[in-house]
């Protein structure tokens, strides 16, 4: 495969280590030559790096194979996903999942990534997850959706700009590929 088909979440083989791509932009200088910017991860040591690579350059893709399971809890090493369909326990230490892990409540289903080989290499995270607000500044009366947004702190330590109405203890819908509000939870109340 190309360098140029490559999308968040894929894994590709370099040097006898598994890499996978956090982040990838399509760039084209002023002069010169378009190229590939991408985020990667070291699967095994979770090392991130900038690359810039040629859109022509060629990759190993990893086959991935998924699993559903569920997030249970964590100790003071791992994150700990059960199987939903066998009950089968999986560990994964949390230096391997240090973005995932501030979208990580418990119960929350996801898609655990194996190789081949049947190496546990990751998880995929829903597209949204529900949260609710821990802490934020009060209630700013008069304060539309249209409004600049404040800062609110959620159950797991993500700080996420919500509009200025939202008060403590509601339940937001968190978009977990930028970490971004995307509407209240109760749908009574309608979402924004």
């Amino acid at each position: 495969m190309q360098a140029i088909e490559l999308k968040k979440g894929m894994i590709f083989n370099q040097d006898g280590k598994l890499i996978e791509v956090l982040k990838s932009n399509h760039h084209k200088p002023g002069k010169g030559n378009t190229v590939m910017q991408m985020d990667l991860r070291d699967v095994i040591s979770g090392a991130v790096v900038h690359k810039t690579m040629r859109p022509s350059e060629k990759v190993d893709l990893v086959n991935v194979s998924l699993k559903k399971a569920q997030y249970l809890y964590d100790d003071d090493t791992n994150f700990i996903f059960m199987d939903t369909d066998t009950y089968e326990q999986y560990l994964i230490p949390k230096e391997h999942l240090a973005s995932e892990a501030k979208f990580l409540m418990p119960n929350i289903e996801v898609d655990l990534k194996f190789t081949d080989e049947g190496k546990l290499i990751g998880i995929n995270l829903p597209s949204t997850v529900k949260m609710t607000v821990k802490e934020t500044q009060p209630e700013i009366k008069g304060a539309t959706a249209a409004g600049g947004g404040k800062p609110a702190t959620m159950d797991t330590g993500l700080v996420v700009t919500v509009p200025d109405f939202i008060k403590e203890g509601e339940e937001l819908i968190i978009g977990t590929e930028n970490g971004d509000y995307k509407g209240r939870a109760d749908s009574r109340e309608g979402t924004v």
